[in-house]
């Protein structure tokens, strides 16, 4: 298992870290800035320098799970990951990728108040004062963020806790299991698949979109079809499992079909979006969310798609939309239209 220790600079999740390693047996410490040495050795300085963050590479998001997971198949485990991760994206991300290589994750934050923070950033007299400056500034980031990290994180407050204190408290989360996060283990396939998408509309034509918690950004609702299923019977399914609407298969209308290249995981195969209809107050009233899978859902207009759908999903909902008033499907390749010359 992971136990990803969160929390900002002046937090002590090194100290605790170092303590915590003692009170579980058989552990070890995974530190990822280890992963962003090797990038900065592996890729061309203006690409890493253009990050900005570390955290910001694509490549160190895979590979931080990937390298974790291959150490707990070296190691008796746990596996404790001290690492500030403020980003409720790169978290999704992150974690999504554990869970579907079935390692459960247990989230603690380690949480001071920012006086003591800025009191011990300050006092610590081996940081140069670029550094130094550097963990203050994180503070800021660190506050805007408490409110996804509280929801997600159990929290320890380390305010008036020895580092020893703490880790005992973390110990006791662990054994408890109340840390861990219930994200739903879905593989992440090699291979080239068939995905299910229903567009679901409110009174105004808005579309519903949900927030995964097992990868970054907004979704469709819908799925990879299992293999032998139909497509429309693997969208009703999805959309039932999801949000808790029974829909008649009838109901679908085909809208997009959309080959997509294989760019990584959950990425590959031909993407199938079909018109679920408009959805009445007593059926918008009736949408239960699967906790362990989606953490929201609402309904959004076209200023909201850019920012909250990735580019290719953007393109094959407008041409989903396209098709929706045309009354007519449209065939996309890597989300182009292959009859339009």
């Amino acid at each position: 298992m992971i136990v990803w220790v969160n929390g900002t600079c002046g937090v002590g999740k090194t100290s605790t870290v170092g303590e915590l390693r003692a009170l579980l047996p058989g552990s070890t410490v995974f530190d990822p800035d280890a992963v962003g040495a090797a990038l900065r050795g592996l890729l061309p300085p203006e690409v890493y320098a253009a990050a900005g963050d570390v955290q910001d590479l694509s490549a160190w998001r895979q590979l931080v799970p990937a390298t974790a997971v291959a150490l707990l198949s070296e190691l008796p485990g746990p596996l404790i990951v001290p690492m500030t991760l403020l980003r409720q994206d790169y978290r999704d991300e992150i974690f999504g990728a554990f869970a579907a290589s079935r390692e459960p994750v247990h989230h603690v934050l380690l949480h001071a108040e920012e006086t003591i923070l800025r009191k011990r950033i300050e006092a610590d007299p081996a940081e140069p004062p670029q550094t130094r400056q550097r963990r203050l500034d994180g503070i800021a980031a660190y506050q805007l963020a408490r409110d996804w990290l509280q929801r997600d994180a159990v929290t320890v407050d380390t305010s008036e806790l020895t580092p020893r204190q703490a880790a005992e408290q973390i110990a006791g989360i662990v054994q408890s299991g109340t840390a861990r996060c219930p994200i739903v283990e879905h593989s992440v396939h090699t291979g080239d698949t068939v995905a299910a998408a229903v567009l679901l509309f409110d009174e105004q034509d808005r579309v519903l979109l949900v927030d995964p918690v097992y990868k970054a950004g907004w979704e469709f609702p819908g799925g990879v079809v299992e293999d032998g299923e139909q497509p429309t019977l693997a969208a009703v399914r999805e959309i039932d499992e999801e949000l808790g609407l029974t829909l008649d298969p009838a109901r679908l209308r085909l809208l997009v079909a959309d080959w997509e290249p294989h760019r990584g995981p959950r990425t590959g195969g031909l993407r199938l979006v079909f018109d679920g209809g408009r959805l009445g107050p007593a059926e918008q009233a009736g949408l239960a969310l699967q906790a362990d899978e989606l953490r929201a859902w609402r309904f959004t207009g076209p200023a909201e798609w850019p920012e909250l759908l990735p580019d290719n999903k953007h393109r094959r909902l407008a041409a989903a939309l396209g098709a929706r008033d045309a009354g007519q499907p449209r065939y996309l390749e890597a989300g182009v239209r292959t009859d339009v010359r």
